[in-house]
């Protein structure tokens, strides 16, 4: 048995009973990013003796019977565009490779409390502003599942590590589906949190505009559906450095759940129809009412998502794009901007007042349906770095990614669920709740386990 395989549920169990040492997890864990990590380039700042350290304390901790928490001895990753102490701070940008935290992140934090053991922080496109990943600073991440297609981004590191057993958990953010597309472009489970359930500060950048409050979030990514509960579980202890946390809710729902094959017009490739039909008859075996009531705009958010978003890049962010001329970064923000001109204070303002009315519609409908099953993304995973090909695939990607660009705008959990794949390509549907039902998502992840096969890490050539 290879540890670093194993989920990290399995792991953790065996670890709290210390039928396995956190130091020998984490030593396989090590020796197979020793031998597939240069192949992939999902970690890009390793931590070996922190990790071992570290180890080694969860050990002494659990020989004293003292409870190191709910991850004690897991190894587990964070992206590089949140603050971990003594470690740089990247985003994937040159100009920020020097840029050293002197505190923990809110979510480094939980993960730490927990007793995760970090083994190394994974890769990002510059700026995190692509679903492909791919820096001047740290190079290109490779899909370790699915060779020639993306990792996807702007989590491509997570994705990829986690899908190779690099760790059992990858911490991920996600604004625009940058945890729920890397996961379905590696094949495996990833979970975005709505507005407020896991704590963010990054002192390194202060606080975020008004854009990235309300939308950017982080998240797990895993193997396995008991995993993501897990990770959610770790990371979304409350830290009051964010004044936006908010517990955890859970009620009673009924077992009513919509499906959307084609949300607001979206071309969507016959395959991922069918992934989403057959969940859905699966849980109609297994007693849910499965229905297909009109959706509350979903097109209309995205435009404005990428309003709020794209506004920040004019306060600053357009001169450090200059400034990293970051070739990927260069073409994507050019031709972001011609789907988001420049705000005028009042069509900002305008667009703020429209996510409280596109916010209640997509309350109301959760009311009435708990949970909706849409497409993670209109098309198949990508050729690795298309977007970046000619301005008209750029168009296409926009286009077919609308099922994660939109939900961020109103604050909405939404998970990624690996349910199979073809010859070539992953298969994954999303699911996404009202705001603050993350437990409902992962209920249905529960429910599901059983009818997909299991995630096995994979072992890229």
């Amino acid at each position: 048995m290879d540890p670093a395989t194993l989920t990290a549920t399995a792991l953790a169990a065996l670890i709290r009973t210390r039928q396995l040492s956190a130091v020998e997890a984490t030593r396989a864990t090590l020796a197979r990013i020793d031998r597939l990590n240069p192949g992939l380039n999902a970690i890009v700042q390793r931590m070996d003796d922190q990790a071992l350290t570290a180890a080694a304390g969860i050990d002494a901790a659990l020989a004293r019977g003292e409870d190191p928490g709910p991850l004690a001895g897991v190894p587990v990753t964070v992206k590089v565009n949140i603050d971990q102490q003594g470690q740089a701070t990247t985003n994937g940008l040159r100009i920020q490779s020097t840029l050293i935290a002197t505190e923990d992140s809110p979510p480094v934090a939980n993960l730490r409390r927990a007793g995760a053991i970090i083994v190394g922080r994974t890769n990002t496109p510059a700026f995190s502003l692509r679903w492909f990943t791919r820096n001047s600073l740290h190079g290109a991440t490779r899909n370790p599942a699915f060779p020639g297609l993306t990792p996807g981004g702007s989590s491509g590191g997570a994705a990829s590590a986690t899908a190779a057993g690099l760790g059992a958990i990858g911490h991920g953010t996600d604004i625009a589906g940058s945890i729920r597309y890397p996961a379905y472009a590696c094949g495996i489970h990833g979970l975005r949190p709505g507005l407020g359930r896991v704590p963010a500060f990054n002192a390194t950048a202060g606080d975020r505009l008004i854009g990235g409050q309300l939308m950017a979030v982080s998240g797990p990514l895993a193997r396995s559906a008991a995993d993501l509960r897990l990770g959610l579980n770790a990371l979304s202890q409350p830290d009051p450095r964010d004044p936006w946390w908010t517990p955890a809710t859970a009620s009673p729902y009924p077992k009513r759940a919509a499906l959307a094959l084609t949300p607001d017009g979206l071309d969507t490739d016959p395959a991922i129809r069918d992934a989403l039909t057959a969940t859905a008859k699966t849980l109609e075996s297994l007693g849910w009412e499965i229905g297909e009531p009109a959706l509350p705009p979903m097109r209309e958010a995205m435009e404005l998502q990428l309003t709020l978003w794209l506004a920040e890049f004019a306060l600053g962010g357009t001169d450090a794009v200059a400034r990293e001329a970051d070739p990927d970064a260069s073409f994507v923000h050019r031709e972001l901007s011609k789907f988001a001109p420049p705000p005028t204070l009042e069509s900002f303002m305008r667009a703020l007042q429209s996510r409280a009315r596109l916010a209640r519609l997509w309350r109301l409908f959760f009311a009435d349906w708990p949970v909706l099953l849409t497409p993670v993304s209109g098309q198949l995973p990508f050729p690795d770095h298309y977007d970046t090909s000619s301005p008209d695939a750029f168009a296409s990607v926009i286009e077919a990614q609308m099922p994660q660009i939109a939900p961020p705008f109103m604050g909405l959990p939404g998970l990624t669920l690996t349910t199979g794949r073809t010859a070539t390509h992953p298969l994954s549907v999303q699911i996404l709740a009202d705001r603050g039902r993350e437990d409902l998502l992962l209920d249905l992840a529960d429910l599901l386990a059983p009818e997909i096969a299991p995630v096995t890490p994979a072992l890229p050539a």
